[in-house]
């Protein structure tokens, strides 16, 4: 009996998880009709790099509408595409791991997430950013990467 109280209070706390790590929705196109509920979409978020100030990424994913969507209860597609691009003088807040993970938000109530992940291409003095779905035993093998070219003058200060 005491576990089933704890339900919603799992359930609560792993919605507020889900809710810190949400970027600023640009907009969205319908790609499905539902007669009950919100539509299928195809929605386009932003985000800036946390520890890299000039840094924007797009992230656009599809978002399953109807009743299940609606309530939160849907599975998203593990397909996503991701563009970053340079929106202002680039600078770092600190020096970077050679492997980030920067963003990550929930695709399904439990366990399926979409990550972003930064690495650091020395080399080419780059910004690589991959992005991902994986859930808790088995991700999903569709990716996109794109890549951000940091001025020669600019060093990528690395751990």
């Amino acid at each position: 009996m005491k576990s089933l109280s704890l339900i919603p209070l799992l359930l609560a706390s792993l919605l507020g998880l889900a809710a810190g790590a949400r970027a600023e929705t640009v907009g969205d196109v319908d790609t499905a009709f539902k007669l009950i509920g919100p539509d299928h979409k195809i929605v386009v978020e932003a985000y800036d790099d946390p520890k890299v100030n000039g840094v924007t990424c797009y992230v656009s994913r599809a978002k399953t509408g109807g009743v299940s969507g609606a309530l939160g209860l849907a599975e998203d597609k593990s397909e996503a595409s991701i563009a970053c691009r340079q929106v202002g003088p680039i600078s770092f807040k600190e020096p970077l791991p050679k492997r980030e993970e920067v963003y990550s938000e929930r695709l399904s109530i439990m366990f399926k997430r979409l990550r972003v992940v930064r690495m650091v291409d020395a080399k080419r003095n780059a910004l690589v950013y991959l992005t991902y779905s994986d859930l808790l035993v088995d991700g999903s093998p569709k990716n996109a990467i794109t890549a951000v070219a940091v001025d020669r003058g600019t060093v990528i200060p690395v751990k």
